[in-house]
């Protein structure tokens, strides 16, 4: 199972090597894309604790 995860996890950072190398610029996106969810996500907790405690 520990051998599986190594691979399963080499084989991810491989990919995102190509990824990067082959089109940066959509590799690019994708990022500013999961960190504007990740933004909008904090934003949304934020909200509704705010509203909780009002």
């Amino acid at each position: 199972m520990v051998q599986a995860r190594k691979i399963a996890l080499y084989m991810i950072v491989v990919f995102v090597l190509y990824t990067i190398i082959t089109s940066p610029a959509r590799a690019a996106d994708l990022v500013q894309i999961g960190f504007e969810g990740i933004s909008s996500a904090a934003r949304g907790v934020g909200d509704f604790m705010s509203e909780l405690v009002n």
